[in-house]
């Protein structure tokens, strides 16, 4: 099932934003191929009806976020659709929930798989740093191209790309606006899964899935303390852990999973 978000003229007709539900797992496309998979203020409310719906699905403990193939060169997504706010059409492409693309700042539960699969550049490329997991085919790059518009990236780039890449090529790609090819992404570490095109999808889905199949509550739980590792200093990172450990044993998740270790079985997961 998929929920619908109408496109403004000369926007790509259906959906802007797809959503599917694929057992435990979801998938999530950003579909405005025709303006290269741009954010405009359609596109930022799909996206933050998607994650809205991903958290509040019982069951689905995982996602990937993908992008339509775009008719030309292979484009993740572009970033902000400058058309759109040049045409005075910028409300709404920062949501007060979520931020830019409804998306870079939300506070959400549930781990999301980055499938770039093209160019991932600007407001794009800050989509991609706000995902947990990163699998990029080798077509692909990412890119902080603000500065070829004397624009500012205020989606998170600036402090997250440092922490993916490094500060000294952190701050070449934010002064250059040049792009980062996706190999030397993966050396990095921006990218956790470097693959041919026609893999990228598969991949992007079989990982959601492995992280689907552990138990929920302490996947949500680790995904919240790696998430800070660079944010908090370690007593307060341990004491996180310790709690995070206790409330795990206080969990019916927890003795199904003993049990069906015990008796050789997947186990059954509740999310509770």
């Amino acid at each position: 099932m998929s929920d619908t978000h109408a496109s403004p003229p000369g926007d790509d007709a259906g959906e802007v934003v797809r959503y599917e539900e694929l057992g435990p797992i979801a998938r999530i496309t950003l579909n405005r191929p025709r303006a290269r998979n741009a954010i405009d203020a359609a596109v930022s409310a799909g996206l933050e009806a998607a994650i809205d719906r991903l958290d509040a699905s019982d069951g689905v403990w995982a996602a990937v976020l993908a992008a339509a193939p775009t008719p030309d060169r292979p484009v993740f997504c572009a970033g902000a659709d400058l058309k759109a706010i040049d045409a005075g059409e910028a409300r709404g492409i920062h949501t007060k929930k979520g931020g830019f693309a409804g998306f870079v700042f939300r506070e959400r539960v549930k781990p999301i798989v980055a499938c770039v699969d093209g160019l991932a550049t600007a407001g794009g490329c800050e989509i991609v740093l706000a995902c947990d997991v990163v699998v990029a085919s080798t077509r692909s790059a990412f890119g902080m191209a603000e500065v070829k518009r004397n624009l500012v990236a205020n989606a998170g780039g600036l402090f997250r790309l440092p922490r993916a890449v490094g500060p000294s090529v952190a701050m070449e790609m934010a002064l250059t606006g040049e792009p980062l090819p996706a190999r030397r992404a993966y050396e990095l570490g921006l990218v956790s899964r470097l693959v041919e095109p026609h893999e990228a999808m598969a991949t992007a889905l079989s990982i959601a899935r492995t992280i689907a199949g552990n138990g929920p509550l302490s996947v949500q739980a680790t995904r919240r303390i790696v998430a800070a590792a660079f944010s908090e200093d370690d007593e307060t990172l341990t004491r996180r852990g310790y709690d995070a450990s206790r409330l795990m044993f206080s969990t019916e998740d927890t003795v199904e999973g003993v049990r069906a270790f015990i008796e050789k079985r997947a186990p059954r997961w509740q999310g509770r």
